[in-house]
């Protein structure tokens, strides 16, 4: 499932469909903004590109509710909710993952309030990562130097005029000698990695993610152990009964070195198939599976 807008974007997708016809699975594609879409012809809606949410969050999310009712949604309502805002990170660290340090202001805070009390909890960071709790493509996502904080607690006061909830976070200078590493999970098994350049610059200006900045590489041990005790975070907070179908974990290293976590993308991310020979076919086993094991049948016409 994706969007119009979306779909020549996606650069998953193509592999994905192949994959999946190899296995013989019937599949479409389907836009999640077009209303004539019967979603009771399906055994599921499997959540890909709909990345149009973003502006529309709201109808997004009834969308999956009224979608929920019809066929089975994939990844489930609870995640999709649960992950679309990013307050699910204190939900991580309090089972113990190793999180990216976050401090949460609500509107109603005072912008320099906010960023004084972040400063007294990291009087060691020299600059502060400024992002709402729901958005995607890095947007409204700024690095602030100390001595930039007027425009840090203006960019926070424009999110708050939007209704929005803030994260504050350290910014960690090891982003920009490693980048991040994105670890890609199929049916709770790890399947491959990428780099990512960082995308935060130090002018203050923001880098769009693109195919370019990424490139295939092999997570670490660490890194996969960090990633696994998040995701078995995920299936304890929202008690689900099998481990999620697809999963990417962002991760970067912090001042120790160790990998801590960034983001879960578990709704609709790009899972960089391309960068990884057999991924799409991984894939493609793990959605047979699934809609096997309930008695699938191909879309009826």
């Amino acid at each position: 499932m994706t969007d119009e807008a979306s779909l020549p974007v996606d650069y998953d997708m193509p592999l994905l469909l192949d994959a999946c016809r190899a296995v013989d699975l019937a599949v479409e594609v389907c836009s999640w903004e077009d209303p004539d879409v019967d979603w009771s012809r399906f055994d599921a809606a499997l959540l890909r590109s709909p990345w149009t949410y973003v502006e529309r969050l709201p109808d997004f999310l009834a969308w999956c509710e009224r979608v929920t009712g019809l066929t089975d949604l994939v990844n489930p309502l609870p995640v999709v909710r649960w992950s679309l805002d990013k307050h699910y990170l204190v939900d991580l660290a309090s089972y113990g993952v190793p999180v990216v340090p976050t401090w949460i202001a609500e509107p109603g805070v005072g912008p320099g309030v906010a960023l004084r009390e972040f400063w007294a909890l990291h009087p060691g960071a020299r600059e502060v990562v400024v992002k709402p709790t729901v958005g995607a493509y890095s947007k409204d996502v700024q690095r602030f130097a100390r001595s930039r904080e007027t425009e840090a607690a203006g960019h926070i006061e424009r999110l708050f005029a939007q209704g929005l909830c803030v994260i504050l976070q350290p910014y960690l200078e090891s982003i920009d000698r490693d980048g991040e590493t994105d670890l890609i999970f199929f049916d709770g098994v790890y399947s491959h990695a990428i780099r990512k350049d960082a995308l935060l610059l130090a002018d203050g200006t923001t880098s769009v993610p693109t195919f370019e900045c990424r490139t295939a590489r092999s997570a670490d041990d660490d890194e996969r152990a960090v990633a696994l005790a998040g995701l078995e975070a995920v299936t304890s907070h929202l008690g689900l009964a099998r481990p999620l179908l697809y999963a990417r974990v962002d991760l970067v290293r912090g001042h120790d070195g160790k990998p801590l976590l960034l983001e879960m993308e578990l709704s609709e991310p790009s899972l960089n198939l391309p960068f990884a020979d057999g991924s799409a076919a991984r894939f493609a086993d793990a959605i047979a599976g699934r809609v096997r094991r309930r008695g699938g049948r191909p879309p009826r016409p």
